[in-house]
Formats: structure tokens, C-alpha cells, sequence
């Protein structure tokens, strides 16, 4: 398998790290620009991997899972496993860059930058603000710089699309001092926003100066208030765990039930930490799975009442969000939930007819990219959101300019 001829000039690599997945893509870069080659991933990390490579029409190059003596046991060797699968395939072509997804940007890194070894050590300080996240980017950007010595590694941020918040959004109600340590709502999932954004606008260009509301919801999920392209408020803040309930992590808490975990339950801070990533959320409400559809499967009351709860602090932040902003022109669904779930979206919309959203049940059940009523006053778009598109557009961008 090697890329198709007129591929054989220069490419561009993107390495997406997620919790437990892998993605990854290859460019080529065209006279027309950035065209997707190849795509996959590694999913699964830590439990039961499968990998899976992808042509440029979405066809099945390779997939394959793995028996538990030969399975990737972290990000390092997932990425062994799937650099040693693109090597053929991207045979000929001259790597330009290799562009990496990095969770966490701190206050400083604010757009994407050429990785150097005070950068790293930059985004080594910031490990415990993104903990499930950031040392996966980071090894993804110290193997690949092994596999391609010489090759740009670009870092892209997911905190830096969120920067043109106003400090009202930003700020927490502590003394200033520990604003200027750098304790503020940073806000993730900026690179999907941006691709929406970015999107929304190249279709139509009323949305790109539209009062937008995105939802990207899948293992990890959020919300983000978007007026003129700028994010303007977002429900995730210091770290990835703020703002609605995820996978397996908790959404927003009360800070004094930590302080109750610590003092009276007599937690240490591991515990407390291992509980709020890793066993709460769907998983920890419904006691069966993140998965939304094993969740819709089960039936059970804890099950019916983690969908209730997930719904319900949705469409909370869809009425805060949009109070921000002064009111919603659309509404807009992402990722693996928001992008597939339509009974949990059924849920979600259910009562925000105040703010001018309905669903046409019918659209919502298929999955189509529009899917409120004709005639209400908000749109509700289902768009897919690629992270990966984002990143190569940032490394073409800088490289270019270089």
C-alpha cells in the first residue's frame, strides 16, 4: 500500500491523542491544498485496542484487533503500531510536518507553535491541568520527533480557540493573585470548535457571523457559545472536568464535596482524582458503561436516570450559554453522541421551545445534517467535526509562513 502518485510530493502528518484512543491522518499537500490521503485510529488503549486505516474514500485499509499479549499497552506503543503501518503507505512523499493535538495550551500559548525543547518543557508544567490528556500529546510529539528526526512538529492547542473569552467569562470569584498564577476557565475542545466554526462560515457565510451554540459531546463533552466565529463563553474551565457530565467523568461538582471527601470521608486526593476521571459521568451514574448505546440498551433506572441527568445539565448550558451571548441563531451537534445519539439529542431539545428550538422527529431519527423544524426560529445542524482537518490547516498555515 503506498499513496497514489500525485501524493508522492510533500505530506503532512497529524497525530490526535485522546483518554484512550489514537487518531491519525495523512495529507497531501496539492495545488488545490490539503487533500486527506489516509485515516484511522487506535481505540480502546488500556483495555481491548483496535486499529483501523482508512483511503481517502472512507474504504478499509487494515483493521485489526489484538489478542492481550500483543496488545499496545499505552499511547507509546499504539502509536508504534500505527507509525509502522503508515511507513508503506507514505513512502515517497517528503514529510513536511508532523501536526499533534495538545489538550493544553496554558495562558502563554495562545496559537499554534513550532515545537522546541523550551516549548515541551512548557507543556510539561501544564501535565496536571489535563492529566488524562496531555501526557499522551506529549508522547506522541517525543515519538514521532524519533520515527522523523528533522521533521516540524507542530503543536496545536485545544485551550487556545477559548483565548478571546473576555475576562468576565474567563475569571473565577478568587482574589486576582491567583488569576495572574494562572488559575481561570482555560475551556477545551477548541480545535472542533474551531472546525465547526471555520465550516459553518466556508457554507453560509450569515452562520460564520451568527449566535452559535455547539455541543460536542461524546467521552468527553462540552458546550461553546460562538458570536463572529470567537468563542465567548464554554462549559469546561480550569480543567477538562468542569461543565457537563462525560464518559466517565463528572461535570461540574460543588467544590465543597471535595473538601467533604477529604475531611470526612477521609479520600486522599489519588482517590478523589481517580473517581472524578475515571468513575463518574454515564459510567459512574448508570454502574454499566460510557456507552451511550449500552446505557439506551439497558433499561435499567440508574441507566434511565444518568441519560435523565446527562439531558438535563445539557440543556442547562444551552440556556446559560445562550444567555451569554444574547440569545441562539443555531444550534449545533458534534462528535459521537451529538453526531449519533438522536434519542438522547430527542432528550436534550425536549422543553427548549422558549428559546425557538424543535426538532423534526423524523430528520433528528436519520441523523441528517438539519434536523429543527422548518420554520422555527433556530437552526439545529448535526455537522462532523475532524480535529485532525483543523490541525493540518494550522501546520500547512505555519509552515507556509515560515
Amino acid at each position: 500500500m503506498t499513496m497514489s502518485p500525485q501524493a508522492k510530493t510533500d505530506a503532512l502528518l497529524v497525530l490526535n491523542a485522546g483518554s484512550s484512543s489514537l487518531k491519525f491522518a495523512v495529507f497531501a499537500l496539492t495545488g488545490q491544498g490539503l487533500v486527506q490521503r489516509h485515516d484511522g485510529q487506535m481505540e480502546g488503549i488500556g483495555a481491548a485496542p483496535r486499529f483501523m486505516l482508512c483511503d481517502a474514500t472512507g474504504a478499509k485499509l487494515a483493521e485489526r484487533s489484538f489478542t492481550e499479549a500483543e496488545a499496545p499497552k499505552d499511547h507509546q506503543g499504539a502509536l508504534g503500531v500505527i507509525l509502522q503501518a503508515l511507513k508503506p503507505l507514505i513512502d515517497g512523499a517528503t514529510i513536511r510536518a508532523i501536526g499533534h493535538r495538545v489538550v493544553h495550551g496554558g495562558r502563554d500559548l495562545s496559537a499554534p507553535v513550532l515545537i522546541k525543547p523550551a516549548i515541551m518543557a512548557q507543556l510539561r508544567a501544564l501535565v496536571p491541568l489535563a492529566p488524562l490528556h496531555q501526557p499522551h500529546n506529549l508522547a506522541g510529539i517525543e515519538a514521532a520527533a524519533r520515527h522523523f528526526p528533522g521533521v516540524a512538529q507542530i503543536a496545536c492547542f485545544d485551550t487556545a480557540f477559548h483565548r478571546t473569552q473576555s475576562h468576565a467569562a474567563a475569571s473565577f470569584a478568587l482574589p486576582p493573585r491567583f488569576y495572574e498564577q494562572g488559575i481561570l476557565r482555560y475551556g477545551f475542545h477548541g480545535l472542533s470548535y474551531e472546525y465547526i466554526a471555520r465550516r459553518l462560515a466556508a457554507e453560509d457565510a450569515a452562520l460564520g457571523q451568527a449566535r452559535l451554540i455547539v455541543a460536542h459531546l461524546g467521552n468527553g463533552a462540552s458546550l461553546c457559545a460562538i458570536e463572529g466565529g470567537q468563542s465567548r463563553a464554554t462549559t469546561m474551565g480550569f480543567t477538562a472536568l468542569d461543565g457537563v457530565p462525560m464518559g466517565t467523568r463528572s461535570g461540574q461538582l460543588d467544590p465543597g464535596v471535595v473538601l467533604h471527601m477529604l475531611d470526612s470521608l477521609k479520600m486522599n486526593s489519588a482517590e478523589i482524582a481517580h473517581l472524578l476521571y475515571h468513575d463518574s459521568g454515564l459510567k459512574g451514574m448508570s454502574g454499566i458503561s460510557q456507552d451511550v448505546r449500552e446505557i439506551e440498551a439497558a433499561g435499567t433506572e440508574a441507566a434511565e436516570a444518568a441519560l435523565d441527568h446527562f439531558a438535563f445539565r445539557v440543556r442547562r448550558e444551552i440556556g446559560a450559554l445562550a444567555a451569554s451571548i444574547g440569545g441562539v441563531d443555531a444550534l449545533v451537534f458534534t462528535a459521537g453522541i451529538g453526531e449519533n445519539a438522536h434519542k438522547l439529542r430527542a432528550r436534550i431539545c425536549a422543553g427548549l421551545g422558549f428559546l425557538g428550538i424543535n426538532l423534526d422527529p423524523e430528520a433528528n431519527a436519520a441523523n441528517r445534517p438539519e434536523i429543527g423544524r422548518a420554520g422555527c426560529p433556530v437552526r439545529v445542524l448535526i455537522r462532523h467535526t475532524d480535529e485532525e482537518a483543523m490541525i493540518a490547516e494550522h501546520a500547512l498555515e505555519l509552515i507556509s509562513a515560515a
